[in-house]
């Protein structure tokens, strides 16, 4: 590891910049207290990152998530009929049911607990009948799964101009501004403005609006009728803090964590408030059970049924909030991976075990065997532990099954690729087919086609960056697999977690319900050798004697700005022959001094001036493009006409609308370490400002090192709070209910 010489005496650590974005710098995490999520991602709600989810340009998204919640309610329909779990019931547990179906029959329940979650409380699942992935589902009641949607050009919901001019009358009415009214209506629907009406704090449905805002529109409008204990008022803002949660990674809140951000917003009686949001059916809530050390292992190994279920009742719970759509993909998630482990095809053991016998010994052989006798499997290693997901793919393959693997980005997808076609005996165009990203793989624009049951045609489905999966994307992963296809969930753990509500990887492993193979291979080098201390907590000088890691001191904002374009624009370029184009800065958020939109001027300035007289972009200039929330595309400006800002991202050609342009795209010469997860360049220049030090963490430091193949510069300004973030400050918790879920229906690991 090399130091560059600094004969100044390091700076006074600024004034901490709060998060810009809540979608990315939450995720990336400044607060472990869920009742202190609200404030953080308030601060955030003015950012224009955050209106992106407004209007995303992924339709097919956002259609198939609408596909997944309806089929959901399908379900809870078809259970409505006697079942063995209803008929049993008495007491609370009965009148928690009887609140379930009021909600989903359209009626107005007691405000009482809608669903109680103990390992007991549920019944264990039997084994799905098994079928051949293209055969016809064998149960009558079998779910349909979502079907591919189309994606092309820019598909913005398209709003009813009446609709919009509606609302622009209400707004302006209530002094608030009128550009607000297509988000508005994108929120609200049918009829916003009579809702706007009749209910001010609907408002407060808009990303960017804050709770003194939405007061103060509802004063405009209702006048000496506004009243801050209005029950209106405290289920918006119950609703709003539930909704800021998700923008942090929870699916749910601690009642208590919920009560005490709602009295900090001036609602008289929280706990009221709670109450007529849950009978309102606008929330849902859940008791969960606190398992106690052993607690697992004690229930399973009790003969008596009836005596584990007197056991669990009288075990601690917990009282949690979440809004409905998190709590249905939860549910689903756990019932779908529930469906893929007890629907397994019973076959040849000696064909899996002769498959992983050619692949060798080590960790690669001990995940083919796995997958062979097990329908999930988790699979965690860092990047060079890929060769394990292909070792096994080609092993997949080799045995006649279909298969898919499935990366996070472009990028991931054309690694895993080159992977596959390393092997002598990989076909291109087969690897092209069945290497894919996520979001195209549910879309329908890459992949396999879906049969008439709209399943996948797979048997066998690879997911690569596992941990950046959230709660919703993986629900509708898994309710496209057919029974008897087999999963498995592949990634590195100490990266950050999804931008999305939930960390479904890090879930599975905590809930040991399921095989987890852990990979023997290393990365290599001085950089593989830095980031592998990090992910268990220690900062360690290496050996660079190629000057691949170097450490660049600076005493303030200013300085590290200017060191950081020196490094960019001439020393990495001239010292190790690495373009400037393939060398990435990364710094902790956007606002600050030497966030990413001071660095991009900079370097924008230096690298490619221009007047930006489209949006501030010139042709040439490099971008970070997102086409839906929690997805960053790295990519080049080439023209802007008419029809917009013409991009070139990974080879595609995209076109984004002038009116787009200022939500989903920024310059891409610095990015976050969440904007990078995923994504590897041949050099990473990671920028850590004083004013940076209260927002490191352990796994911050691990993606935004770990981006780096040949070469990393450190510009470094935070003294010890480096070794310090990595030591004692690990993941921010996220408050989520798959666990319990997840092993109260699949208890014992395989």
């Amino acid at each position: 590891m090399t130091t560059e010489p600094d004969t100044t005496e390091e700076a006074e650590p600024e004034t901490p910049v709060a998060p810009e974005e809540a979608a990315q710098d939450a995720a990336d995490g400044s607060s472990t207290d869920p009742a202190e999520t609200a404030e953080t991602t308030e601060n955030a709600e003015s950012a224009e990152s955050t209106q992106a989810t407004q209007l995303s340009e992924a339709e097919a998204e956002l259609a198939a998530q609408r596909e997944l919640r309806e089929r959901i309610e399908r379900r809870k329909a078809e259970k409505q009929g006697p079942i063995a779990a209803g008929t049993k019931l008495s007491g609370t547990a009965a009148d928690l049911l009887a609140a379930v179906r009021a909600v989903e029959s359209g009626e107005k329940p007691p405000p009482v607990i809608a669903r109680t979650q103990t390992p007991s409380s549920r019944p264990s699942p039997s084994p799905s009948p098994s079928r051949e992935p293209s055969a016809a589902p064998s149960s009558p009641t079998a779910v349909p799964r979502p079907q591919p949607m189309p994606v092309s050009g820019d598909t913005s919901p398209v709003l009813a101009p009446e609709a919009v001019e509606a609302v622009r009358g209400v707004l302006t009415e209530g002094g608030a501004p009128d550009t607000l009214a297509p988000q508005v209506v994108a929120a609200l629907g049918e009829g916003a403005d009579g809702q706007l009406r009749a209910d001010p704090w609907q408002l407060l449905r808009v990303a960017g609006v804050r709770t003194e805002q939405a007061d103060g529109f509802a004063r405009a409008l209702l006048g000496a009728e506004c009243d801050p204990q209005d029950e209106r008022r405290g289920r918006a803002v119950t609703v709003w803090l539930l909704e800021q949660a998700a923008l942090a990674g929870h699916t749910v809140l601690d009642v208590s964590a919920l009560t005490a951000a709602l009295a900090q917003r001036g609602v008289p009686d929280p706990d009221t408030a709670v109450q007529s949001t849950i009978a309102e059916g606008e929330a849902l809530e859940f008791q969960d059970a606190i398992e106690e050390p052993g607690g697992a292992a004690r229930q399973q190994d009790t003969p008596d049924g009836e005596e584990a279920e007197d056991e669990a009742e009288e075990r601690p719970v917990r009282v949690l909030v979440g809004l409905e759509r998190y709590a249905l993909a939860e549910d689903s998630l756990a019932d779908g991976l529930a469906r893929i482990v007890n629907s397994l095809p019973k076959e040849a053991a000696e064909d899996w075990e002769s498959a992983a016998g050619a692949s060798g010994s080590g960790s690669a052989a001990e995940l083919i065997r796995t997958v062979g006798a097990h329908g999930l499997v988790l699979h965690t290693g860092g990047d060079t532990a890929r060769v394990e997901p292909a070792a096994l793919v080609a092993a997949a393959r080799s045995l006649g099954l279909r298969v898919c693997a499935a990366a996070h980005t472009p990028d991931g997808r054309r690694r895993f690729a080159a992977l596959l076609k390393s092997d002598p005996a990989s076909d291109t165009e087969t690897d092209t087919d069945s290497v894919v990203t996520v979001a195209g793989l549910l879309a329908g624009a890459e992949g396999p086609g879906r049969d008439a049951d709209g399943a996948f045609g797979l048997d066998l489905l690879v997911v690569l960056d596992a941990p950046q999966l959230d709660v919703e994307n993986a629900a509708m992963l898994v309710e496209s697999l057919p029974d008897g296809a087999r999963l498995v969930l592949s990634g590195d753990p100490a990266v950050l977690w999804s931008a999305g509500p939930g960390r479904v990887f890090a879930d599975l492993l905590a809930a040991r319900a399921c095989p987890q193979v852990v990979s023997g291979t290393p990365d290599p080098g001085p950089i593989g050798e830095l980031v592998s201390g990090v992910s268990v907590g220690e900062l360690t000088q290496v050996e660079a004697p190629g000057k691949e890691v170097v450490i660049v001191p600076v005493r303030d904002a200013g300085e590290a700005v200017h060191r950081t374009v020196q490094l960019v624009a001439d020393s990495v370029p001239r010292a190790l022959g690495v373009p400037t184009e393939q060398t990435q800065v990364i710094t902790p958020g956007h606002g600050g001094a030497a966030g990413t939109r001071a660095l991009n001027t900079a370097l924008k300035e230096r690298l490619n001036p221009g007047p930006g007289r489209f949006g501030g972009f010139d042709p040439g200039d490099r971008i970070a493009y997102s086409p839906a929330p929690g997805r960053t595309v790295p990519g080049q400006v080439v023209k802007a006409d008419a029809e917009g800002l013409h991009l070139e991202c990974g080879g595609a050609s995209v076109v984004v609308p002038k009116e787009r342009v200022e939500q989903t795209v920024r310059h891409g010469w610095a990015l976050t370490a969440h904007q990078a997860v995923g994504l590897h360049w041949p050099a990473a220049v990671v920028v850590l400002p004083g004013d940076a030090a209260p927002s490191l963490t352990r796994p911050w430091v691990y993606t935004a090192f770990g981006r780096a193949e040949r070469h990393l510069s450190v510009v470094h300004g935070v003294d010890q709070a480096l070794a310090r973030a990595v030591a004692e400050v690990p993941a921010k918790a996220r408050t989520t209910r798959l666990p319990g879920l997840f092993r109260a229906q699949v208890p014992a690991s395989g």
